[in-house]
């Protein structure tokens, strides 16, 4: 990933995002309290929100028109069902997005329009926990924070000039997979504008709680979610023999230290309803992200993170291992930067646990073979290639394949 790409997302992070800030409010805010601002049909009253929904408007057409959305549109359907679900008085005005992004990150932006990162899609267990993040977002624009971040700014900074960034900015969208991506950098910076601070972070956060608990999610998905996010970051960083701090992740401006996690789980068990039985909706989720989900893990262990790929393969793991997963694990074991024997190893057996199970892909069988053939098991090797040809006949490297086999 370039260091472009990086910077966008950093400004994006910092702007609306499935956010958390540098450390916690020093109250904690009650969910009970967090009254939506923005009822159905809600429009700009203002010559301040005017101005913002102008801007954000012309945003919302270069992120539609943008080739770093993955348009599909059952899931697309899907993600909007949720927000529908989970946006308050105002969830039939909102739209939401899917881009082609392995972060985990979502935006919401100020006229009702929010961007979900793939990489978020990745990290969810299941379709409470995906909630519970839309649902803070929805918090955001139910609360009117952008509005209200927007007012602060401009007492300290000339956020017209900033604004005036965003014209032609279609080209910089549209060429994020062509090279040329200095102006969607330029949207990073703008949205950088919107920094939300403590207060409004727990405003989100607490209203978010709120919204999925009325939508009979369970509550306590939203804590479970940054429990995750922040052991990732933990084991990342151990991996890297660095602080926790990655420089261009979600934690850049948003660290989820275990303080505010803390106040995530005294809101779920304040909305809890003794004795109600939740659905996690999980099987539901796996299938609306099964058509992408090999290219959700694929993106990510190309990052070159081992930490965070491993934590995430395991993570998903808790709920049944399947040759998908097994498959990844091996690939990140062989694709470490500083590969030892005992990678090599791990990485075998892990290709040999994979085609076990009936979902492995066919790169499994492939690698499977590679890894027979290393250790002179060539009749081995050769019924592992000939199932991978069997599975993918018209794959790239097929003649490659039976020239081994022959050999």
């Amino acid at each position: 990933m370039s260091l472009v790409t990086r910077r966008f997302l950093l400004g994006a992070g910092a702007a609306a995002s499935a956010s958390v800030v540098t450390g916690t409010a020093q109250a904690r805010i009650l969910p009970r309290d967090m009254v939506p601002l923005i009822g159905p049909g809600y429009r700009a009253v203002d010559p301040d929100e005017k101005g913002l929904w102008q801007q954000m408007e012309r945003v919302e057409e270069e992120v539609a028109g943008s080739n770093i959305l993955i348009t599909d549109p059952k899931l697309t359907h899907y993600l909007q069902g949720i927000i529908g679900h989970v946006g308050g008085p105002a969830a039939k005005d909102m739209r939401i997005y899917l881009a082609h992004i392995p972060e985990f990150n979502a935006v919401m932006f100020p006229t009702g329009f929010a961007v979900v990162f793939s990489g978020l899609l990745l990290r969810m267990r299941n379709e409470a926990q995906l909630a519970g993040v839309i649902a803070h977002e929805s918090g955001h624009f139910l609360r009117k924070h952008q509005l209200r971040q927007w007012r602060d700014v401009k007492r300290k900074s000339d956020i017209f000039s900033a604004l005036s960034l965003v014209g032609g900015m279609a080209g910089g969208v549209a060429g994020l997979y062509t090279g040329d991506l200095q102006q969607l950098a330029q949207l990073g910076t703008i949205l950088s504008l919107f920094r939300y601070n403590r207060e409004l972070e727990a405003e989100a956060d607490a209203t978010g709680i709120r919204l999925i608990a009325e939508a009979g999610y369970a509550p306590n998905a939203m804590p479970e979610t940054w429990q995750q996010l922040i052991a990732e970051e933990d084991l990342s960083a151990r991996y890297r023999r660095k602080r926790r701090d990655r420089g261009y992740s979600l934690f850049e401006t948003h660290p989820a230290p275990e303080a505010r996690m803390a106040d995530l789980r005294i809101s779920a068990a304040e909305v809890t309803v003794p004795g109600k039985v939740y659905d996690d909706h999980r099987e539901r989720y796996l299938t609306a992200i099964g058509a992408i989900r090999p290219m959700l893990i694929d993106d990510q262990i190309k990052l070159n993170d081992p930490g965070a790929s491993l934590y995430i393969v395991e993570t998903l793991a808790r709920d049944g291992w399947n040759g998908q997963l097994r498959f990844a694990e091996a690939e990140i074991w062989r694709l470490r930067g500083d590969i030892k024997q005992h990678d090599a190893e791990r990485a075998a057996q892990g290709y040999a646990a994979a085609v076990g199970y009936a979902d492995a892909p066919p790169d499994a069988w492939r690698w499977h073979g590679v890894m027979l053939q290393k250790a002179g098991r060539a009749a081995d090797a050769r019924a592992a290639y000939a199932r991978y040809l069997a599975l993918a006949p018209n794959a790239p490297d097929a003649p490659f394949v039976r020239q081994q086999m022959g050999s």
